[in-house]
């Protein structure tokens, strides 16, 4: 996590433009990070962050237009981590069982080393914007993965656009139920319940129903 970072000459002023940026963007982040914690996401104010960040609600109003739009930019930096994962899986040979869902994992590793954060934002009583937003990166992920496992029409009678509504559901909820279940269940534990659970419902999709003779 953290701020995507832009190389400039040593010695520009661009550079320490850039280092001075990074350093205020971090500490809002974590100012805000904190405060959810100590309150819940709902009570924290922008007041509130500049406060404990020490910076000027100017200078907040400078990197970001709202505080939704300051939590959720740490989004991109997982979506960029999870596309990452997602290329390597379905660059294998191999099924459907092999390639897909190559995301996930990272996924849950990356709930485990910021679990707190993650039972405060997307738990039961998460935020509702961070929720959402959480649902949208999952569905996207999903839905460009079937493209390429499924690239024709989805077989049988279900439409694509459902099996991927119910892998992003199953998704959620057992990312819900691991951080709020108080399991004590690895990371690789809870993405194998999760790849159980729906990768037979892809290779459904993926696979033709056998017809009988006629």
């Amino acid at each position: 996590m953290g701020p995507s970072v832009q190389h400039h000459a040593a010695g520009k002023p661009e550079a320490a433009e850039d280092r001075r940026v990074r350093r205020t963007r971090q500490a809002l982040h974590d100012a805000l990070i904190t405060l959810v914690l100590e309150r819940g996401y709902e009570a924290v104010t922008i007041k509130d962050v500049v406060a404990r960040a020490n910076v000027g609600r100017s200078t907040f109003y400078a990197h970001y237009p709202s505080k939704e739009d300051l939590l959720t930019a740490e989004i991109e930096h997982l979506r960029a981590a999870l596309v990452a994962e997602q290329r390597v899986a379905l660059a294998r040979a191999g099924g459907v069982s092999v390639r897909s869902l190559g995301f996930s994992r990272a996924l849950f590793e990356h709930a485990q080393q910021y679990r707190p954060v993650y039972r405060a934002l997307v738990g039961e009583r998460g935020a509702a914007i961070i929720i959402v937003r959480m649902r949208a990166l999952f569905t996207q992920l999903v839905r460009e993965e079937l493209g390429e496992l499924l690239p024709g029409a989805a077989k049988g009678d279900i439409p694509r656009s459902a099996l991927v509504q119910f892998v992003v559901g199953a998704l959620m909820s057992i990312l819900t139920w691991w951080l709020d279940g108080g399991s004590d269940l690895e990371p690789e534990d809870v993405d194998t319940i999760f790849r159980r659970l729906t990768i037979p419902a892809i290779e459904a999709v993926a696979v033709p129903a056998r017809t009988a003779p006629t």
